[in-house]
């Protein structure tokens, strides 16, 4: 694949299907990080596992995107743009096939981690060739097609990975992903060849890669086990948090001595990018587990299908595209900490909403919040990337929202690890509260009384109960999700406001 060094952006038929190349690419990758979220219950079911390990489907991803995301700059260097991308896209469609032929647990979370690792440096990537091959009075263009395919894939992710999940099998909406990989890869091979860009032998952080997989290695699987093997009172879980600890500490010390780090610790010497930062991580934790035990809640309690519970939780976009342009044309006009403390503010709001479902909730009801919650997104995430990243210098901005990105990936799976626990001990709690003042004997005789038999009534009260106290678990929830984004409304202020303007696709 020859590099061609006066590179000419492309025109014509030829730029149009390089551009849908690259945007169904963005889709397929952005479109994974969802439509596993309502297939849950599904997997649990036919794995044989509890739907806290279920959740290991989404994290595993995540983390594995997240670790792969840094490493974007240096392989498109070292191994060139396209060829990157072509490999990337083999990688994913090859991992994907193994994650739909997956009969066990290990083999799921195995598979998820290596359709991470291809798929993370795949939107980056999308992006940057974009930007390459759209002349310059176009690419205002190129990036509305990348951010359109970016808000609308996770709408459609929940509402296909359900229907997906309840007419066919879960196994099907990996597979779904093989032709477009498959697609993607021979039309970039054909298309793309020309706006290769040049390579050299790149030293990389082969230290500081080693450590930053080993601390958040250690961290996410004692999220995702702690549970299971009683927190702290298990020697394995106090191992995993020694190694975590210590494995940070010196993955700091050394990231911010080392010339060509593999994250770029020192952008958080500007305090406007380490608060936005701060307060990207906590809002986005507490949205992104929000959006992956609802759907459980609602398939395990409520007795939603896999395809409806995807038509509840995707109103959220819905929100989000509405709002999308109005945001855009206020950046320029309004104090950017406003808007995002609007935005998070609404959110923490749509939060409380929620406080008060019940088991007994309507389809709108249930949907009408997540709808509301869309419109506060865009105010919430393009103000907040033009306060981080216009804080840093010019230089400094592509590290900058390499960072933005590892730690937002990292925030929401490390966020629905803590929330499915506080979510199964609540429910516990709940329970015993129930129980404790629940009077059964009147209840019982009434039911009797009514033609049930004994265990019949045995049975409906147990249901009963179960049903509530995972109702009064995910309240509970959703009482302190309200509180993180309130803290991650209010920390914006301490930035000072952005002095310059970030460019266009600079945010991804």
């Amino acid at each position: 694949m020859a590099v061609q060094e006066d590179f000419k952006p492309f025109t014509g038929p030829t730029l149009l299907l390089a551009g849908v190349v690259l945007a169904l690419t963005n889709f397929m990758v952005v479109l994974d990080t969802t439509i596993a979220n309502v297939s849950v219950a599904h997997i649990s079911g036919s794995l044989g596992i509890s739907s806290t390990q279920g959740t290991w489907v989404i994290t595993s991803y995540a983390v594995a995107e997240a670790i792969c995301v840094p490493l974007t700059g240096w392989l498109a260097g070292r191994f060139g743009t396209v060829k990157t991308f072509i490999f990337g896209m083999l990688g994913f469609g090859l991992f994907s096939m193994l994650c739909g032929l997956s009969n066990s647990l290990t083999m799921l979370v195995a598979c998820r981690i290596g359709q991470g690792l291809c798929g993370g440096p795949l939107m980056p990537l999308s992006q940057t060739l974009l930007l390459r091959i759209f002349p310059k009075e176009q690419q205002g263009q190129a990036m509305g097609l990348w951010a359109m395919t970016t808000v609308t894939a996770p709408i459609l992710g929940p509402i296909l990975g359900g229907t997906i999940s309840d007419s066919w099998s879960w196994h099907w909406i990996f597979f779904i992903n093989i032709p477009i990989a498959a697609l993607c890869a021979f039309g970039a091979h054909r298309l793309l060849s020309p706006a290769e860009t040049g390579t050299e032998k790149l030293a990389m952080d082969k230290i500081g890669l080693a450590l930053l997989v080993v601390w958040i290695g250690a961290l996410q699987i004692m999220l995702d086990i702690g549970r299971e093997h009683d927190w702290f009172g298990d020697g394995l879980i106090v191992i995993l948090a020694i190694v975590a600890a210590i494995g940070l500490v010196v993955f700091v010390a050394w990231e911010i001595t080392e010339r060509q780090p593999i994250v770029d610790l020192r952008v958080f010497r500007h305090r406007g990018f380490t608060v936005s930062v701060i307060s990207l991580a906590f809002a986005f934790a507490a949205f992104f587990a929000s959006a992956v035990l609802i759907p459980q809640w609602l398939q395990s309690s409520m007795g939603y299908t896999a395809t409806y519970a995807g038509y509840v939780t995707a109103f959220t976009g819905v929100g989000a595209v509405a709002m999308s342009p109005i945001v855009a044309k206020l950046i320029d006009k309004v104090d950017p900490r406003g808007l995002v403390c609007f935005g998070i503010l609404w959110l923490g709001a749509t939060s409380l909403l929620r406080v008060h479902w019940t088991s007994g909730a309507d389809f709108w009801t249930l949907a009408m919040p997540q709808l509301l919650q869309g419109i506060g997104m865009p105010f919430f995430f393009i103000p907040l990337t033009t306060i981080g990243l216009g804080a840093v210098e010019p230089e400094e901005t592509a590290s900058a929202a390499g960072v933005m990105s590892f730690l937002r990936t990292m925030a929401g799976a490390i966020g629905t690890s803590v929330a499915t626990t506080l979510y199964a001990n609540n429910a516990v709690v709940a329970r015993s509260e129930i129980v404790s003042k629940l009077n059964a004997d009147p209840t019982s005789a009434a039911m009797q009384a009514g033609g049930f038999s004994l265990d019949q009534v045995r049975s409906t009260i147990e249901q009963t109960v179960t049903q509530e106290s995972y109702a009064m678990a995910i309240n509970h929830l959703f009482l302190l999700s309200a509180i993180v984004f309130a803290f991650a409304a209010m920390i914006i202020w301490v930035s000072p406001r952005p002095t310059r303007a970030v460019e266009a696709g600079a945010a991804h």
